[in-house]
Formats: structure tokens, sequence, C-alpha cells
């Protein structure tokens, strides 16, 4: 996945919707939505996928540069596996080429940890995903810690991050953004050590 002529397809897993745009569940749109304006694009539907796309690039111009389709499934959380699965058939991206950035329990929030393939923990956006395509995709797996005493996990990852979270979570979800393009244009290794906190 070295070549500059190849496709890389980022996908901020979340679920469609304004009721649940501030969601712990999805700060895989919050990244994309930033990394979409950095870009300079605007989502839009993706043809017969239930997606929304923005094409790009990161990193500054010449042989450094990298394509990105940037993507939103539309279909919620846990049948994403179905959009990212065409859109990779139809921009013909590898598997290892797509990165799936998502909310992590097992992580205190704000923590940031990138790999390649691996269980999906849970997760139904990446139990999706996997189901798809197999699981030798990257992740930027975005730490938003456990629930607080019996909270259920639906009910926390449903809610939107409390009042002392959000002082950070631009920092958070920007630092979270530059993970993404250090592992498209860097790749993994020097993206986990210079994020993987």
């Amino acid at each position: 996945m070295d070549e500059s002529s190849s496709v890389w397809l980022v996908v901020g897993l979340g679920n469609p919707g304004p009721e649940y745009a501030g969601n712990r569940h999805n700060v895989g749109f919050m990244v994309a939505d930033l990394l979409a304006e950095r870009m300079g694009g605007k989502f839009k539907r993706a043809g017969k996928a239930q997606a929304q796309v923005v094409e790009g690039r990161f990193g500054s111009p010449g042989p450094g540069s990298r394509r990105v389709v940037l993507a939103k499934p539309m279909s919620f959380m846990n049948l994403s596996g179905g959009p990212v699965s065409a859109l990779r058939d139809f921009y013909k991206v590898p598997v290892a080429g797509v990165v799936a950035v998502h909310d992590e329990l097992d992580i205190d929030y704000g923590v940031l940890r990138l790999k390649l393939g691996g269980g999906d923990n849970g997760h139904n956006g990446l139990k999706s995903m996997t189901k798809a395509m197999g699981a030798e995709y990257h992740r930027v797996r975005f730490g938003i810690g456990r629930p607080p005493g019996r909270m259920q996990v639906a009910d926390f990852v449903l809610k939107d991050f409390g009042s002392a979270e959000r002082k950070e979570l631009d920092y958070f979800v920007d630092r979270a953004a530059d993970a993404v393009e250090c592992l498209v244009t860097e790749g993994l290794e020097r993206a986990q050590s210079a994020y993987n906190s």
C-alpha cells in the first residue's frame, strides 16, 4: 500500500442522523468530518453505496501525496460492512488500504491506538466490516473509556460526551485526524510511534 497511485479508503464509523451526532459512538464521524474539512471537501452521497464520501489527497503535493476516499457509512453502525465493502470494490482498494476510525471502550478517554488487523472487541461496526471483508484492515482506535457504575455499554456509547470530556474533545479529534494522515502518508510503524500514547 505504498505506491502513490493506490487509493486509501478511510472510514469514520458512526450512526447517521442529528440525534446521534454528539454520541461517543460517533467519534469516527467527527474525525472524518475534520479530515474532509482539512481537504476542503464536502461529503456527498456515493452512488449506490449506502455512504457519504469525499475524495481528495493527504500529504503535501508530490510523490508523498496519497489519494484518499473518506467515507461515512449511512447504514447505522451495526451494518457498516455492506457500504464499506461496496466502496472498497468500487474504488478497488485492497483490504489493507482500508482504515476504520472508531470508538474503543477498553482504552482511556482520548488515548489512541493504531493497529492492523485483530478482533472486533465486541464493536458491532468492526464486526460487520470484518464479516464483509476479513479483518486485515487498519484501525485507529479512539479511547472512550468504560461506562461508569452499572451503566450498560449500549447506553454509554449512545450518550453524548460529558461536559468535562467535551472540553478536550476537539483536541483529541484533531490528534486522531493527524494520526490518520500520518498512517496513510508515512505508514503504520511511524504513526504508531508518534500517536500510540
